[in-house]
């Protein structure tokens, strides 16, 4: 086991009132000062194996950076305990220690130092770091000339010359252009391949989707969830119902859940003869066409729909996404998804549909992968995508 934490709070006093003065701190001491406990973490605990990758996901305010400072040993928690096998590198508030007087290169020192490189990894790694933080022409100017975009990427480029058994990490992606986003996917990757725990925060789904293996997710302090990362974000998105159970085995997990304002009759796909089937030809026209009953009156609904192949998440969408406003919404009716090719190339794959309010807020019904339907492939290609590419020969005179 990396990381554990079990039953883990954390609470701050804030003052009602704050004394800056010698008048005001002397006043007071006729009278205490009143405070008001904030609880930021309500017993919160869970388990990462080594070599895991978690995602920490839930809106602001839900506790994720206080976990991760707790984790880090830089906050202390109030109750609970937190135990961590190995070394931790944190990537938290990078750039704490800075000198906005030194130079960059300078700067690669104090910071190096900071987190625990030796004078002679330092030395060794600085051209390295500046030509990963794409700060060669800048190397020698001063720290405070930069722009807060350069000195997150000088600390973040210094900071994976680390060698670390756990890594947390705290919305780094957010820093740099697409170039410098894409060289932090590889760095994460590289510590992945090296069987490196690491705990990431993020409010980017598409990259918690893409490099954790499961997902906590966090609201008002609380550990809602924790399971499989697909499942998790899907409950966060459509604000799903909490008492769904967690990481069961594949028999007994829920499969539908929802208030059933408005509910999913059924759901069938339509092949280009326009009859029911479960068996496609790639390439040909696709309908999902999704049934639905509407109990009462109800505005703007959003229709999505998921495809899955075993364990790979291929598409999402929802009506929403389209631009297409459902309106009002009363009685029997059906929503048709229309594709004019369909893009998988082989296998049996999974669906999932769901009906959401406009906001996502409120969830009507979910049924959770309950459908299916094969693909057959007529070329000689190979995968589950189907891509319409040509090949071209250019021979040089």
């Amino acid at each position: 086991m990396a990381v554990k934490v079990e039953h883990l709070w954390k609470t701050f006093q804030i003052p009602h009132e704050q004394r800056t003065t010698l008048f005001e701190n002397l006043v007071g001491l006729m009278k205490p000062k009143q405070y008001e406990t904030f609880t930021v973490l309500k017993d919160v605990s869970f388990e990462v194996e080594e070599g895991e990758c978690v995602g920490i996901i839930g809106d602001n305010g839900s506790g994720k950076s206080t976990l991760l400072k707790i984790i880090a040993n830089i906050l202390r928690p109030s109750r609970g305990t937190v135990k961590v096998e190995g070394k931790i590198t944190p990537f938290l508030e990078l750039g704490v220690g800075f000198q906005p007087d030194l130079t960059v290169r300078e700067n690669i020192g104090v910071y190096g130092t900071v987190m625990g490189l030796s004078r002679k990894e330092i030395t060794d790694r600085a051209d390295e770091v500046i030509d990963f933080a794409g700060l060669r022409k800048f190397e020698d100017t001063k720290l405070k000339n930069l722009s807060s975009g350069m000195q997150v990427r000088l600390a973040f480029s210094t900071a994976v010359q680390t060698d670390p058994d756990v890594l947390l990490v705290d919305e780094v992606l957010a820093v740099g252009d697409m170039e410098f986003q894409q060289k932090c996917f590889q760095v994460f990757e590289k510590y992945r391949k090296k069987g490196v725990t690491i705990l990431f925060v993020s409010h980017d789904l598409g990259a918690v989707r893409r490099l954790c293996d499961k997902t906590l997710l966090l609201r008002n302090g609380e550990r809602i969830d924790f399971g499989d990362t697909n499942r998790i974000i899907d409950k966060y998105i459509y604000k799903l119902e909490d008492n769904a159970k967690e990481d069961a085995p594949a028999a007994e997990k829920e499969t539908g859940w929802g208030n059933k304002l408005i509910e999913i009759s059924s759901l069938k796909f339509i092949d280009k003869c326009g009859k029911e089937n479960d068996n496609f030809i790639s390439g040909d026209p696709f309908i999902a066409r999704i049934f639905f009953q509407a109990h009462e009156r109800i505005e703007s609904p959003v229709f999505g729909i998921i495809f899955y192949y075993q364990e790979t998440y291929c598409y999402g969408t929802t009506t929403k996404f389209k631009g297409c406003d459902t309106g009002m919404i009363e009685g029997s009716g059906h929503v048709d998804l229309h594709l004019d090719s369909l893009p998988l190339l082989q296998g049996r794959f999974e669906v999932t549909v769901a009906i959401a309010s406009s906001d996502y807020k409120t969830n009507y019904d979910w049924h959770d992968r309950l459908y299916s339907f094969n693909v057959h492939n007529p070329t000689e290609d190979l995968g589950i995508i189907a891509m319409d590419g040509i090949w071209m020969l250019q021979k040089d005179a």
